[in-house]
């Protein structure tokens, strides 16, 4: 992309499965997902992305909600890079901000809009990234006070039963079992397609229709994630890299920048030791 920005920074909490980032860029995300929910806020800008409801655009002010597993990506509308800032919440971390005990509740939280409009929750919101990212340290309890309001009121206004989705078939989930259970040395795709009782067109089709994306582009996200969650319990790069089923640790940085916009070593930098969630 000719005369590309890109900056981003990525902090850590007091707590296990939250965090922020912080990015200005006129770079475009392609298809992908998190095993997370975020929200955040557009400063500046504007940008244009897929989401489980279509294609939605969203203006600075406005703020932008995904769901785990819900395949989005993103582009700045217009010539000028777009300033936003998430907060990204694991699904039990998300069940504790708003005293949702059930392992049900936290399935069924769901976010039904990807753009929202919403000014109380998008200054609670700014305060508690703000805090993040500048001064978590030397006041968790106001900063735990503004986690809960920003949990309370996203999932209290913007939140739902699940989203209806296409159901996983049999040959779907048979496919991507095999691709989880082997990172490292996945199977090609007439040895899943045979698995699945299907043919490789098909399940090419099916698997689309489902997770929004290819076998191979669901392999390359999870074997990210899978490297993410090693790092922020402490792994080396390399041994992350490596157990994720990555070639390198090159391999691995790549794959970071393109889903996340930061490098594993700013993953790795970002992360206190969080306190266990009470």
């Amino acid at each position: 992309m000719r005369n590309s920005h890109h900056v981003c920074r990525v902090f850590g909490s007091p707590w296990e499965g939250v965090h922020g980032t912080s990015i200005s860029s006129n770079r475009h995300y392609g298809r992908h997902w998190h095993a997370t929910f975020g929200v955040g806020v557009i400063d500046e800008g504007a940008q244009s992305s897929a989401s489980g409801c279509g294609n939605v655009d969203a203006y600075a002010g406005n703020l932008i909600a995904t769901n785990p597993g819900e395949v989005h990506d993103g582009r700045p509308l217009g010539a000028n890079a777009r300033r936003w800032r998430m907060l990204y919440l694991e699904p039990h971390a998300l069940r504790w901000a708003v005293d949702a005990t059930s392992a049900g509740a936290a399935q069924d939280m769901t976010l039904i809009r990807p753009v929202i409009v919403d000014d109380e929750l998008r200054r609670v919101l700014s305060e508690l990234l703000r805090m993040l990212e500048t001064e978590a340290q030397s006041d968790a309890l106001r900063c735990e006070e503004m986690l809960v309001q920003a949990c309370t009121l996203l999932v209290g206004r913007h939140g739902a039963g699940r989203l209806t989705a296409p159901a996983a078939s049999a040959d779907v989930s048979r496919a991507r079992e095999m691709l989880a259970y082997n990172l490292a040395q996945p199977p090609s795709l007439g040895e899943l397609a045979a698995a699945s009782g299907v043919s490789k067109f098909q399940l090419l089709r099916r698997f689309k229709d489902v997770h929004g994306v290819t076998p191979f582009a669901w392999l390359l996200q999870q074997r990210t994630e899978v490297a993410r969650g090693l790092v922020r319990q402490g792994a080396a790069l390399t041994e992350a890299a490596m157990a994720a089923g990555f070639a390198d640790q090159s391999h691995m940085t790549r794959a970071f920048v393109r889903h996340f916009g930061y490098t594993p070593g700013a993953w790795q930098r970002a992360w206190i030791q969080p306190v266990p969630l009470q």
